[in-house]
């Protein structure tokens, strides 16, 4: 019996499993759907980036001498949601037999499996999704009996049944599993590599064409697409990260400098979640640097945690606790998240500045930008567990729900309690300071506490610390930081408090923290 198998915008990769169970005379179908690019306000270049990088897997696809059924977006015939063009396709083909492979988001499974696809006479087969490394019931055997979880213990599980980094006696190379010691540094200069720039063909200028008109309004900057379509741009991506990129990775993943978007990261993330490139293949591509001495231990090792580590974790952490993990809440927020999230012009705090401006421009920002800086801010403040975790998923190229949820709701926020980390990445001014050159620039004084030049990060740290020190107190590995709380001293911490809740009061009137003069204006 024929089968119709649809191919999902992060699922374009050719070893897909529903692609490979596929007979000769099976079809294909992919769809652009408007309820896919708005059930969040995606970054134009993240809709960009996926319906373009679609178009051309289909060409790639027909090629291989398969039947597509290719549904773009402003076909007069399209439903504009993939349950309703499951339904049309069937009618217009008359074929009810469907195999998908296990999309990435919970919504998207339950849409696929409800009783009413079933009603219509649908029959889905949904097959495993076996382009991770860790599958479900793996994952969930590893939370097996444990109270806390910890991503560490489960990346030296997977580091053991791949083989990477490790030597033939079981051990791991150089001696240790984890060099994260050695990733802390601020960057002190030198040649930093050029951004990578893409020509745009003429399926991708169509593509942009079309969301700039559909989709204009939506956040984010659109003037160009710097990121991988097809996987042969993906690969030069991956290439250039080895040769340009990696050998100072490791030394200055979490360094920030203004004006200097990309670093020294990798720029795969969106790849490897669209499908275009192997988590496998890129980690053996970049140990492989090693083994040759192009680029130190610390680096590789600390790339290779990044994919086999965080986000293998990420992903079991998502769908073992799903659906009930994105209704959690553990510190009870109740501030709105501010207007400069979505507007970089409204705030004077340089690091914020710059993290929302490369996301506005971008669709991008590493990973301290997002955890430290915006996320550590919306975590102080008390933003709203669910509106920051929209924010996240609408803005970055690469946010997919089983990556971002996690990230931001577990790691940034502590709202689930303590399963993603275990204790709030929370921190004063100092640490970025330490991490970047903003604080030089910025209007606001980084060692300063109160006042009008004092740095917001500063009182809104200790005030966050304060308003949860009995829910902290509880957590062995925040001992320490509430001890410095205590030496702070009532009438202190009183000001200290007193200051920061005229930030946030501020904030949630105006959606910024400068100061408005008497006509209302900030400035």
């Amino acid at each position: 019996m024929k089968r119709l198998c649809l191919v999902l915008g992060d699922q374009l990769s050719t070893t897909l499993s529903s692609l490979q169970s596929l007979k000769p005379h099976d079809e294909v179908v992919m769809a652009e759907v408007y309820s896919e690019a708005t059930y969040t306000r995606h970054h134009p270049q993240k809709i960009a980036l996926i319906f373009s990088a679609m178009r051309h897997f289909a060409s790639v696809l027909k090629s291989e001498g398969r039947k597509v059924h290719y549904v773009t977006l402003d076909d007069p015939n399209n439903t504009q949601s993939l349950p309703g063009e499951i339904l049309r396709l069937s009618e217009q083909t008359g074929l009810s037999e469907w195999v998908i492979t296990e999309p990435g988001e919970w919504r998207l499974k339950q849409a696929f499996m409800s009783p009413e696809m079933s009603g219509e006479g649908i029959n889905i087969e949904m097959l495993e999704d076996d382009r991770f490394l860790v599958d479900h019931n793996t994952f969930r055997e590893f939370l097996s009996g444990r109270k806390q979880p910890r991503m560490e213990h489960f990346y030296r599980r997977v580091r053991r049944a791949t083989g990477l980094l490790m030597d033939d006696d079981g051990q791991p190379v150089g001696g240790k599993w984890n060099y994260d010691h050695d990733n802390r540094g601020k960057f002190k200069g030198g040649d930093i590599p050029p951004p990578i720039r893409f020509e745009i063909d003429e399926e991708t200028a169509e593509v942009i064409a079309l969301v700039k008109e559909r989709f204009g309004d939506h956040f984010g900057d659109l003037e160009q697409l710097n990121w991988p379509v097809r996987r042969e741009q993906a690969l030069n991506v991956l290439e250039r990260f080895i040769q340009e990129r990696l050998p100072r990775f490791g030394e200055l993943q979490d360094a920030m400098v203004s004006g200097q978007d990309t670093l020294f990261h990798s720029l795969l993330s969106s790849s490897l979640n669209i499908g275009l490139l192997n988590p496998l293949e890129v980690c053996q591509a970049v140990e492989q640097a090693y083994f040759s001495g192009h680029a130190p231990i610390n680096a590789v090792e600390g790339f290779i945690r990044q994919i086999i580590g965080w986000r293998e974790y990420v992903r079991g952490v998502y769908w073992a606790y799903m659906p009930q993990y994105s209704e959690r809440d553990t510190l009870e927020t109740d501030q709105p998240l501010p207007a400069f999230y979505w507007d970089d012009g409204l705030t004077d705090m340089k690091c914020v500045g710059e993290a929302i401006r490369n996301t506005r421009e971008n669709a991008y920002a590493h990973h301290i930008q997002r955890l430290m800086v915006t996320g550590n801010l919306a975590l102080l403040l008390g933003c709203r567990v669910q509106e920051v975790c929209d924010w996240y998923l609408a803005v970055y190229v690469d946010a997919f729900e089983w990556v971002e949820l996690p990230n931001t709701l577990g790691m940034a926020l502590f709202g689930d309690g303590g399963i993603m980390a275990s204790k709030p990445y929370c921190s004063s001014g100092k640490y970025i300071n330490r991490m970047s050159n903003y604080c030089k620039s910025c209007r606001y004084k980084v060692n300063e506490t109160v006042g009008d030049e004092a740095c917001p990060f500063n009182s809104l740290y200790w005030d966050f610390l304060a308003r949860h020190r009995e829910r902290f107190a509880q957590n062995s590995r925040m001992g320490l930081t509430l001890k410095h709380l205590d030496r702070m001293g009532t009438d202190r911490l009183n000001e200290v408090r007193q200051h920061a809740q005229n930030l946030r009061d501020r904030i949630t009137q105006t959606g910024s923290e400068r100061t408005p003069n008497s006509q209302g204006e900030l400035f």
